[in-house]
């Protein structure tokens, strides 16, 4: 009986542990003349979700605006243009700065090394993995050519679009 007792215990604590598996997503960042770049990788938290990526190519020694992007589409042939506007589910204003900022898909900037390569792990709070209007599956994250000022509108003024990576949901 002690056996079975225990044998039942142990399955209810393997299921318990695979039901809180986070969810997860991965990405490849597509250049501007369509060739891969890098990869991210997405993983869910119970406060945000938490980035980590590395791509190459881009503009060395500069500071770089990175975010999510509304429409999970990466076509080199329009620039990136494909990707929509910032993700911004609530109608926030763009930017740390901003009165009534940030939105879900701001995010801080980032500096690319002397090689041109960003490797980088970056925490999002205002964005989900897998739920919600704030969730980030099937969008773009996207990097642009310049610093984002934190307060532009509606964007931050952070040019033109490097590197484009589709978040897709494991499973999918």
């Amino acid at each position: 009986m002690r056996i079975l007792a225990a044998a039942a215990g142990l399955a209810l604590m393997t299921g318990s542990a695979l039901a809180q598996e986070p969810a997860t997503a991965t990405g490849t960042f597509i250049d501007g003349e369509g060739n891969e770049i890098g990869t991210a990788e997405f993983t869910a938290t119970p406060g945000g979700v938490l980035i980590s990526y590395e791509a190459s190519g881009l503009p060395a020694g500069e500071w770089v605006g990175f975010h999510f992007h509304e429409t999970g589409t990466c076509d080199a042939a329009t620039h990136h243009e494909s990707a929509g506007a910032h993700f911004n589910p609530t109608d926030a204003e763009h930017g740390y700065l901003a009165e009534n900022g940030p939105h879900a898909g701001d995010m801080p900037n980032q500096y690319v090394a002397g090689d041109g390569t960003l490797r980088a792990q970056v925490f999002n709070p205002l964005v989900t993995l897998g739920e919600g209007e704030t969730d980030i599956a099937d969008r773009a994250l996207m990097i642009h050519g310049g610093a984002d000022d934190y307060l532009s509108q509606p964007s931050g003024d952070a040019g033109s679009r490097l590197a484009c990576a589709v978040v897709e949901a494991a499973g999918q």
